[in-house]
């Protein structure tokens, strides 16, 4: 029964991508689909998670198919991305799939492995984005050699069973070591999906076709809001030179994203409809990404860039209605963690980890300390595996389940997942450990700032005020006490 209906699955979805006649009977039959399975998932999932889930699932799916009629996308790159993605990272019952290396995992470690990783290969980029924490002279930047960066992506298909990963930087299209660029990397893993945060700048026709015969690659192009945001952070005539990279992305048929940081700067763009109108409907986006500028660091022209508490409910309020009314496929990662029930940092079973372009192995790209690196852990003989066994990285996968990930007794409130931005203090006290360094000199200044911890804080009790009814009355569906009272 579970072999027809991933079978099923499989073929709808095939039928979506090749059959323009019969793709609106397809997409219908996938929706059926996806809302059966992830409704009838058990565990400790609440109902409205599934029901956000699915909603994301769902747009995912409506976004592409129309994108695939205006031929944004090219059904044969399509079909290279599905025979790679379709088959085992985002399936809805992903989680129970038997997969021989993953189950061999979980009996030496207790749990299974992470479902992907976030690479940094270098940290070169030719431009210097406000508050952007991988801005650098790229003739000097630091970087992985090229034999290390292949190590890293051979250990996750093979020791963690992965089929997907996200490549940062720096810019990764700039990346080169020994004559070798990233192409060369996905290239080699064929039967891996790589999503790339880029700025965008670099992706010419001739890149752009390059993707499109590989068809594994998907870039998510990082925007600021309209051309005055975009070019306030990233320099003059970056907007125009990126809407030229998603014409050649289209021209080319391969299927783009954008990555969004949201900042007090752009939040009255990124609260109304009419900024992601332009990029879905009429750029061809198939995905967004929202980000939420972590501050490291005191420096004024960071921190006065952080989304205030009643902006980033402002933001969350936003992502129900784009995703529910809209059906337009976006995720921020702190205000749309039911979609994976919480943190998904720290090596956790579906989540990931991050090393950076020093080879520093990290819980997530915004929480910049470690205890191990992979080049330390490579010249000892040691593997990826060994890096997620520190006492830092425990502490943090036994707060996502005593937080609620996997705990019957207990949900914590999912407007406030992250292990570092919202529950700061219970991160430096309960998480961080002696040993752990933090990646760069600000990093490590801000631990011993008592200033930033207190800001930190108030931020935190601050959001929780604004958000715990929400989840309350929402998500845990419990009736407001005033309710008895009148």
């Amino acid at each position: 029964m579970k072999n027809l209906k991933e079978s099923a699955f499989k073929q709808a979805v095939n039928t979506i991508i090749s059959n323009k006649m019969l793709r609106g009977m397809a997409v219908k039959q996938l929706d059926k689909y996806l809302y059966k399975n992830l409704m009838n998932v058990q565990g400790e999932q609440l109902e409205q998670e599934k029901l956000d889930q699915y909603a994301f699932m769902t747009s995912i799916v409506q976004q592409a198919r129309k994108n695939l009629d205006k031929g944004f996308i090219k059904p044969e790159v399509m079909k290279k991305m599905a025979s790679v993605f379709v088959g085992d990272s985002y399936t809805p019952d992903r989680h129970k799939k038997l997969n021989p290396v993953k189950e061999a995992y979980k009996e030496k470690y207790g749990d299974y492995p992470p479902q992907f990783l976030v690479l940094s290969p270098g940290k070169g980029c030719n431009l210097h984005c406000t508050g952007c924490y991988a801005s650098a002279d790229s003739a000097i930047a630091e970087k992985l050699d090229y034999e290390t960066t292949r190590r890293i992506v051979r250990e996750a298909h093979d020791l963690f069973g992965s089929h997907f990963m996200t490549i940062s930087g720096g810019e990764p299209f700039m990346y080169k070591s020994d004559g070798k660029t990233m192409l060369d990397i996905f290239e080699e893993f064929n039967d891996m999906f790589f999503l790339v945060y880029t700025n965008g700048t670099l992706i010419t026709e001739g890149l752009a076709n390059k993707l499109a015969e590989l068809g594994n690659v998907t870039p998510a192009i990082s925007v600021e809001g309209w051309e005055e945001q975009t070019d306030d952070r990233r320099g003059k005539g970056v907007y125009h030179r990126i809407l030229k990279a998603m014409a050649n992305l289209r021209n080319a048929g391969v299927p783009f994203g954008i990555s969004v940081t949201a900042t007090s700067k752009n939040h009255e763009v990124l609260i109304n409809d009419d900024f992601y109108k332009f990029f879905f409907d009429e750029q061809g986006v198939t995905y967004m990404w929202q980000f939420q500028l972590m501050p490291i660091g005191r420096g004024k022209d960071v921190t006065d860039l952080m989304v205030t508490p009643p902006q980033r409910v402002a933001l969350y309020n936003q992502w129900v209605h784009l995703l529910e009314d809209k059906h337009y496929p976006i995720a921020d990662f702190w205000n749309s963690s039911s979609l994976s029930s919480g943190c998904i940092a720290y090596g956790r079973w579906n989540g990931y980890f991050y090393i950076d372009w020093n080879g520093n192995i990290m819980p997530c790209v915004f929480v910049p300390y470690h205890v191990d690196n992979v080049k330390d852990l490579y010249a000892n003989g040691k593997t990826l595996i060994d890096g997620l066994q520190s006492k830092m990285f425990k502490n943090g996968r036994k707060w996502q389940k005593d937080y609620g990930f996997e705990n019957h007794d207990h949900r914590g409130n999912v407007l406030m997942p992250c292990s570092i931005r919202d529950h700061y203090d219970n991160f430096k006290h309960n998480i961080l450990t002696p040993d752990a360094k933090g990646e760069d000199e600000e990093a490590e200044a801000v631990l011993h700032d008592p200033e930033y911890e207190v800001m930190m804080k108030n931020f935190d009790d601050e959001l929780e005020k604004l958000t715990q009814r929400i989840f309350d009355e929402k998500y845990l569906k419990k009736v407001p006490a005033e309710t008895f009272s009148k």
